[in-house]
């Protein structure tokens, strides 16, 4: 037990020589936070060195029934603080404020320098029919910039038979714009969710919102910070700002969309009904192609070779009103 201990004591003494600069770039590459957060109780050393993680991954575990809270993101990470509580460097701290726990940007109060953020949450936000697979990824800054959402219907087997081949998919144009409208709405609540965190970490350059099902993803880069913290600061001055409920309002926007019924990926699989749908604001859309928004959203994969395919048909155009 002796020797056990002594080379416990000189692994420590040997990792206390590492310089600051070496440990934190250790940390980043770990980001999980609440591993993190444990690791603070380990010494007086790292416990000062954690809040200065600047790279942040926030696992949330748990699924909320639609009974509770699930439109407050702060529902979900009061079960992942009850976690952290039970590090003895936190514990006395959560309790503290435990009454005054009212923002997502609670958890995250322990790090003072992140830059880069990425949240991923239990589950995607819509409910489809049997079947059914959509795919979105949306950039905001105050309010949207942009959105590219793919659907398609169910994977036949190589030689492309399904004997529920539907010939007018899913009920045509009707259904697909009902999917990019409920793909919108999930991108706005979760945007919505989380400007209390955008506010609080001013050093932010980059904040991405996923969910462990792939389903959706919220993109902030340093530039779309910037203007939803001036945004945060004109409704400071008592300006009312463009919010819906629990949500983001959505801008008048215009949707070029694209359809094939089957599509035939590598190793035969076939895909039905692909719907492939650019969505940018009326106003301030950008220069950006679709190619590049599309292809950036889904490059890999099965999804990429699908867009792919998608983007060399004739688009339509739509346009919807703000909501």
């Amino acid at each position: 037990m002796i020797i056990i201990k002594n080379q416990m004591v000189e692994a420590m003494n040997g990792f206390d020589r590492l310089p600051d600069s070496l440990i934190l770039l250790i940390f980043n590459s770990i980001s999980d936070i609440k591993t993190l957060i444990c690791c603070r109780s380990v010494s007086k050393r790292f416990n000062s060195l954690v809040p200065q993680t600047e790279s942040l991954s926030l696992k949330v575990d748990c699924v909320i029934s639609p009974e509770s809270d699930s439109g407050s993101f702060f529902t979900l990470l009061k079960y992942l603080l009850k976690s952290i509580q039970r590090s003895p460097q936190t514990r006395h701290e959560t309790h503290t404020r435990k009454q005054t726990q009212n923002s997502p940007a609670r958890i995250l109060n322990q790090f003072d320098r992140i830059r880069d953020l990425q949240i991923e949450l239990p589950a995607g936000d819509l409910k489809l029919e049997k079947g059914a697979v959509i795919k979105w990824r949306a950039e905001f800054g105050k309010s949207l910039k942009s959105c590219v959402v793919l659907g398609f219907r169910r994977v036949a087997n190589s030689e492309g038979n399904n004997a529920e081949l539907d010939i007018d998919f899913a009920g045509g144009l009707k259904t697909r714009v009902v999917w990019t409208i409920s793909a919108l709405i999930a991108a706005s609540a979760r945007h919505y969710l989380l400007n209390d965190v955008v506010k609080e970490h001013r050093e932010m350059e980059r904040l991405v919102l996923v969910d462990r099902e792939g389903e959706g993803t919220v993109a902030m880069e340093k530039e779309g910070l910037r203007e939803c913290r001036e945004e945060s600061g004109v409704a400071a001055r008592g300006v009312d700002r463009q919010e819906e409920g629990r949500r983001t309002v959505v801008p008048s926007v215009r949707m070029r969309m694209r359809h094939e019924q089957r599509v035939q990926l590598k190793d035969g699989v076939w895909v039905e009904g692909v719907t492939l749908v650019v969505v940018r604001p009326c106003n301030g859309g950008g220069d950006v192609e679709d190619a590049e928004l599309a292809l950036g959203a889904f490059g890999g994969g099965i999804y990429g070779e699908a867009v792919q395919v998608l983007l060399k048909n004739e688009s339509y155009l739509l346009e919807m009103n703000s909501f």
